[in-house]
């Protein structure tokens, strides 16, 4: 039946903002996309939304270049952003920034209020 078919490939797919990783040898360089999330990191996308180069430049910057107006859109409709790209939107001010973490990996203030109401 052609509406089943139809139906079936119209199925919303599980989006991601993520980076996809260019430039050579110790010197990345990140284009920020949107693709399937079944999708390898450098494999096919959907729409290019942006680059982020995490190499200070003489300036002592990093540059990040965002399409804020497309972002907004995909995250309207259900779209995901990877960890380094929602830290990225929350420096941006398009999403909350997330709280920052420490060297163990923990969140601050998170661990010593889960380790003592595990001591009580």
């Amino acid at each position: 039946d052609l509406s089943t078919r139809t139906t079936r490939d119209v199925r919303a797919m599980p989006v991601r903002i993520r980076l996809a990783r260019f430039g050579r040898k110790n010197a990345p360089h990140y284009r920020v996309y949107v693709a399937d999330s079944r999708a390898p990191r450098d494999g096919k996308h959907v729409e290019i939304v942006g680059h982020y180069d995490p190499v200070a430049h003489v300036d002592g910057h990093k540059h990040v270049g965002l399409n804020i107006e497309r972002i907004k859109y995909w995250l309207s409709v259900g779209a995901q952003p990877s960890d380094t790209v929602a830290r990225l939107l929350g420096q941006a001010g398009v999403l909350p920034a997330l709280p920052r973490r420490r060297g163990g990996g923990e969140v601050r203030g998170f661990a010593a209020s889960a380790s003592a109401s595990v001591g009580e």
